[in-house]
């Protein structure tokens, strides 16, 4: 049974989206959370699998609720997935770089927001690499941001630092074992060790973390 907390200010947004969820087989709502602060204090108490997360919130909002819940070693099982009313939400780089699985924009059908929920429940990233890479890219380009590379690149190997930057073009495991001449399994064991490193809570993480370092080319 997967358990979802559902956090937003609107309390008609909370009362559907947590019918929706108690009347599928295979989860349940455990609690709701109407800002940031509340969610953050529910989720250390409740344990959820998936955290549905609204971003634009009064007080504490759902990118500093996203930090803080990625901070937090005890809920490092608990997978948040971050509803937004826009494709391209201002926050939304930001809470992929703190630890966001993915996310969704809110007129998505009950049908996808279930699958979707599933999917990050099972801890894999709601979208693939290319199109986190699609999100980063446009944000990059509307961004006067400087280049910060991430704190831990230095820990990464010369290779480990090449495995990122084609992770960051969006290249799956066999595609980066082909471009480098490496087998499947070597490529899958470099990605492991690169999200170790740098404290990547999932693959799509890792694409944000590449083109933060400025690896992308």
């Amino acid at each position: 049974m997967i358990r979802v907390l559902v956090v937003d200010d609107q309390e008609v947004v909370r009362i559907g989206l947590r019918a929706l969820i108690d009347n599928t087989e295979d989860m349940t709502c455990v609690g709701e959370a109407g800002d940031g602060d509340t969610a953050v204090s529910a989720a250390r108490r409740l344990r959820p699998d998936v955290v549905l997360m609204d971003i634009r919130m009064p007080g504490v909002d759902g990118l500093e609720a996203t930090k803080r819940i990625s901070a937090d070693g005890s809920l490092a099982s608990t997978k948040v997935l971050v509803l937004t009313t826009f494709d391209l939400d201002e926050y939304l780089f930001e809470a992929l770089r703190h630890g966001a699985s993915g996310f969704l924009v809110k007129n998505t059908k009950p049908a996808e927001l279930l699958e979707a929920i599933r999917v990050i429940a099972d801890g894999n990233a709601l979208l693939s690499p290319a199109s986190i890479g699609k999100v980063v890219r446009e944000y990059v380009a509307l961004s006067s941001r400087a280049v910060t590379p991430h704190p831990d690149l230095h820990l990464l190997t010369d290779r480990e630092r090449e495995i990122l930057g084609l992770v960051g073009q969006g290249l799956s495991n066999d595609e980066i074992a082909e471009r480098l001449v490496i087998s499947p399994a070597t490529a899958r064991t470099h990605v492991s060790r690169t999200m170790m490193k740098l404290g990547a809570r999932d693959r799509a993480q890792l694409v944000v973390f590449a083109y933060q370092s400025g690896l992308t080319g």
